[in-house]
């Protein structure tokens, strides 16, 4: 039976959120396809991380270890590298603390504690700013992608931090090598949905990554793209109690691959999910999803996917967090505008945070992807911004939560 004579039956409409998932989490996923570099090679201001207010772009909020507060006593012997962070002195400018070396992101000072040059640039809290101004919405550049996600540094050597290297990707890591607008770098997403970094966004969509009124935007709820893709292993991922289809379409994605600062303890980035299929298509095998696989995956991780809800479940019309629809905590405001006002019923999530663990220094990859499940119809879109390391010590869990509306 298709779509449409479902709707027209109303066997869909189920509203609740169904708890658990059965995918196998610590999973790996393997990233394929090629990426390209930074064509200028310059290396541009780094982006806040997570505890609070970053102020104008800040790299993060409160000191972390080594991040500020007096440091415990140690020998400093000359050109010896004293605290194992890989750099002696005099490169290191301080090598009684790990924490501080040429690799490292300089860390804003909280209130009371003692200042630290944790880059060693002879600096203090020295917070670059955000470089995604004056972005067009159809830029096809990868790169371009990537400053819209506020991730502006570009790692300058084998022990530098920041960006190595971005791609477009369908949703399994196939290089995408043509144009398309399911991807776009919006300035906001109707009058009421603004960055929550910079001044820009990146929209990947199975349909059009466009507001009505931009060059290329759907006027339908269903736009085609790519067509027939292949899933990563274990997806599309079933929630339990609903069934899941076994094929995706239309998918898209970006791959962005990157050094963690030294004293970096954890990644985060905020997303929106916005969908057609909400809410007469709800625990169907047709709902498409949005993921965010990190490779190496960090325990805890579905598949290697880390944006998922408290009970496992992966963003799609099932996650836990569709607050944006008629009725809905968080009412329609946020859907104005949009394409998703107008066309048929839709419903959005509000922002999200995701957060991830890594250890300073190492390579990951994040690819973010989106899909249409079990056909071409009834498309999906995410918002994803303010990508930030975090180095303020303590352990990152893995996983995703509300953010202040």
């Amino acid at each position: 039976m298709s779509r449409f004579a479902l709707k027209m039956l109303g066997i869909a409409g189920v509203f609740g959120v169904f708890a658990a998932c059965s995918a196998t989490k610590g999973g790996d996923n393997s990233f394929g396809g090629s990426e390209t570099t930074s064509s200028d090679g310059t290396s541009q201001g780094g982006h806040g991380a997570a505890g609070g207010d970053s102020g104008e772009g800040g790299i993060a909020i409160e000191t972390g270890s080594g991040g500020g507060g007096s440091q415990p006593p140690c020998i400093d012997t000359p050109g010896v590298d004293d605290d194992g962070d890989g750099f002696a002195d005099p490169e290191d400018c301080n090598d009684c603390d790990p924490n501080v070396n040429p690799a490292a992101m300089e860390v804003m000072t909280a209130e009371g504690a003692d200042p630290v040059d944790e880059d060693c640039d002879g600096e203090i809290d020295n917070i670059a700013g955000t470089c995604d101004e004056n972005l067009l919405v159809e830029d096809p550049d990868p790169m371009s992608a990537v400053r819209a996600l506020d991730i502006c540094r570009n790692a300058q050597g084998p022990r530098d931090w920041g960006l190595l290297g971005a791609a477009w990707v369908r949703a399994n890591g196939t290089p995408l090598t043509a144009p398309t607008n399911q991807y776009g770098i919006q300035p906001n997403f109707g009058p009421n949905v603004s960055p929550r970094g910079g001044d820009r966004m990146l929209a990947i969509s199975s349909g059009r990554a466009r507001l009505p009124g931009q060059t290329g935007a759907c006027t339908t709820e269903s736009c085609n793209g790519h067509g027939l893709g292949t899933a990563p292993s274990g997806f599309p991922q079933s929630v339990t109690g609903c069934p899941v289809g076994s094929s995706i379409n239309d998918d898209v994605g970006l791959q962005v691959h990157m050094r963690a600062p030294s004293n970096a303890t954890g990644l985060r980035f905020n997303f929106r999910f916005y969908s057609f299929e909400y809410p007469e298509f709800v625990c169907m095998s047709y709902n498409d999803q949005f993921i965010a696989l990190m490779n190496p995956a960090p325990a805890g991780a579905a598949n290697g996917n880390i944006s998922f809800d408290s009970m496992g479940n992966p963003v799609s019309v099932n996650v836990a967090f569709f607050d944006v629809c008629e009725g809905c905590p968080l009412g329609i405001a946020d859907l104005l505008g949009t394409g998703f006002d107008t066309l048929d019923d839709a419903g959005a999530t509000g922002w999200l945070a995701t957060t991830a663990p890594v250890k300073g220094g190492q390579e990951v990859s994040l690819r973010f992807a989106i899909w249409d499940t079990g056909d071409q119809q009834y498309d999906s879109t995410a918002l994803i911004d303010n990508f930030e390391w975090i180095a303020t010590g303590g352990t990152v869990p893995v996983g995703t939560t509300p953010e202040p509306q």
